[in-house]
């Protein structure tokens, strides 16, 4: 009987859990964390609970209608920092689900979640410092900003396929470096116990590196995009335009500023890429698509010009101008995964040669070929291409008569031609079919010559020959992602949950669990006074607690002339312009709705 129930409990347990994130790979799964519950001190509640309370009523009326209805299908707490697993048996509803991240991971994983219909959230919360806006990932953002929206389907479709195109994006060399240094950054400035000396280092390097002029990769229009509409977009008309993007909508402050006349409104188009933006400011533009659908045409015709769709001269200058790992498509099926160095061109202009930078991984159908790792080609690989006389067409593409023809056999001396001019001779060692056909010859005694330079000598061990007569795709990134990185597994690294729990203010946490306390027990309110007397004499800095305390006593006449002190206190705080409105519609709300 106890082991039933208990077999019950597991498949009651598993059946939770959304079927999008049931069917993640296990390489995917070693950038998730935990979230700790418990790791949420009083403060971080509050913080969570004041967002709300003052966001929540603005976007009734300023934020596109999904969201409003989303709020509560996907498990959003107004009172409570939402749990993350029950957001993600919420969001199953929808076809997605969710994880637990910490902070900022590799864009080309956080792609390939959102590719699979999972929202990665990060599991810490910004400091109530910086309550009005973070530039590091939060739940805030990620829960409250991101996941309501899903419950619209065709914001969810185009969210879906941005992660499913993003990802095969040529990222270069100078997006790698960024993204570590805004990563660093925004971790930093959120940090409470930040060395305040390396955060003016990191902010320093992040200027140095905006200053520089570097070539605008997909990666980098398509950051852009992202920008303009998942985390900053407008949904609407030009004249009264609703707010979806995740980053107003988790910005107390901006939200508010968004849609005032000084913030110019573009209706939104493929130009969007050419706009450049600050993570660190306010933005000075916004645009504004009228419906989701237009997203996703949008986000169709950019990518039909990315090199993983075109292919050819186009993808190959990319490839060059990135300088970072891709991934070339031969006709044939084979991959080559590599720093692309240089092409080699005959006479008469045409293609004859790839040579890639040590460490290139060779695969077919995203897996990579036995022997065949970056390992395997440390040294680098050269790939030759094209036509073979006397039959004109690539290997790949020989019937067996035209196979035996040439003596293509294994244990056999070679001397192949092609068409442009190289030529590629040795002796066979083996001859690698993939659905009955070769796509890559193993070659003892090998040299490789494009008319009278030699590209490769017997000396240099063996040669493998692609098979393949056109560059048909080049994407982002290796083939075979576990392999290249060698299976790496993250743990070694893995980022557990941080805590703003401090020093400085474990006894400030301790009296806003006071406060919770009252007024779960529904104490009288003048019990809340004595609280207030240590907050002004020993935090004149902290303004949420009194916040938290003048929502509760403010109906109490008999403690009217202690709310009239603690309503001049808090409006002391509007000087600091960081906080002025979020305090300021606060005591509004408050006062309108008592």
């Amino acid at each position: 009987m106890i082991l039933t129930f208990f077999c019950y409990r597991f498949r009651k347990i598993q059946l939770a859990m959304s079927a999008a994130r049931e069917k993640l790979p296990k390489r995917l799964l070693t950038y998730t964390t935990v979230q700790d519950y418990k790791l949420y001190t009083h403060i971080d509640q509050a913080v969570w609970r004041y967002v709300m309370m003052i966001s929540i009523p603005y976007f009734q009326d300023h934020a596109h209608e999904s969201y409003i209805e989303g709020i509560d299908m996907v498990g959003i707490d107004k009172e409570r920092i939402p749990k993350v697993d029950d957001m993600d048996e919420k969001l199953d509803r929808f076809g997605w689900g969710a994880v637990s991240v910490k902070g900022f991971i590799p864009p080309i994983i956080f792609m390939e979640f959102l590719s699979r219909k999972i929202l990665p959230i990060a599991v810490d919360i910004r400091t109530s410092k910086n309550i009005t806006y973070t530039p590091a990932p939060d739940i805030i953002h990620e829960a409250a900003g991101h996941a309501p929206i899903i419950a619209d389907n065709d914001y969810a479709d185009y969210l879906c396929a941005y992660g499913q195109i993003a990802q095969k994006a040529i990222e270069s060399i100078s997006d790698a470096e960024h993204y570590e240094v805004v990563r660093k950054l925004s971790a930093t400035k959120d940090n409470p116990n930040a060395d305040p000396c390396v955060l003016k280092e990191i902010e320093t390097e992040f200027k140095n590196l905006s200053k520089k002029k570097i070539w605008l990769s997909e990666a980098s229009e398509l950051a852009r995009m992202n920008w303009w509409t998942i985390e900053y977009g407008l949904v609407g008309s030009l004249s009264d335009p609703k707010i979806y993007g995740a980053g107003l909508l988790s910005s107390v402050a901006e939200s508010y500023t968004s849609l005032k006349k000084n913030v110019i409104k573009l209706p939104i188009s493929l130009d969007c890429i050419k706009q450049p933006y600050n993570i660190t400011e306010p933005q000075p533009q916004l645009f504004v698509t009228k419906n989701f659908k237009i997203l996703k045409s949008i986000l169709n015709d950019y990518s039909k010009n990315m090199a993983f769709n075109t292919g050819g001269h186009k993808a190959i200058e990319k490839a060059l101008l990135s300088k970072n790992v891709t991934t070339t498509l031969l006709d044939s099926g084979l991959q080559i995964s590599g720093i692309l160095k240089e092409c080699l061109y005959n006479s008469g202009k045409e293609l004859s040669y790839v040579n890639y930078k040590g460490g290139v991984q060779l695969s077919y159908d995203s897996s990579q070929l036995e022997n065949h790792s970056k390992e395997n080609h440390q040294d680098g690989y050269g790939m030759a291409i094209g036509k073979v006389k006397p039959f004109n067409k690539p290997i790949h593409l020989f019937n067996k008569k035209e196979f035996a023809s040439i003596g293509i056999i294994e244990g056999e001396s070679i001397s192949i031609e092609f068409v442009s001019g190289l030529f590629v001779s040795g002796c066979i060692n083996k001859i690698l079919l993939k659905e009955g056909k070769p796509i890559l010859i193993s070659l003892i005694d090998a040299s490789v010559k494009l008319e009278k330079k030699y590209l490769f000598k017997p000396e240099w061990g063996n040669y493998d020959l692609s098979c393949g007569g056109n560059i048909i795709s080049i994407a982002g990134g290796p083939a075979d992602w576990d392999n290249y990185n060698n299976n790496y597994n993250n743990t070694k690294e893995k980022r557990y949950q941080s805590s703003n729990l401090t020093e400085k203010n474990a006894y400030l946490n301790q009296l806003y669990g006071q406060v919770q306390k009252l007024k779960q027990e529904k104490a009288p309110n003048g019990n809340y006074i004595k609280i207030l007397n240590e907050v002004y004499n020993s935090y004149p800095d902290e303004w949420l607690l009194c916040m938290n305390i003048y929502e509760i006593i403010f109906n109490d006449m008999s403690l009217k002339k202690e709310i009239e002190i603690l309503a001049i206190y808090l409006k002391n705080f509007k000087k600091n312009n960081q906080i002025s409105d979020a305090i300021d519609r606060g005591m509004k709300l408050i006062e309108s709705s008592n």
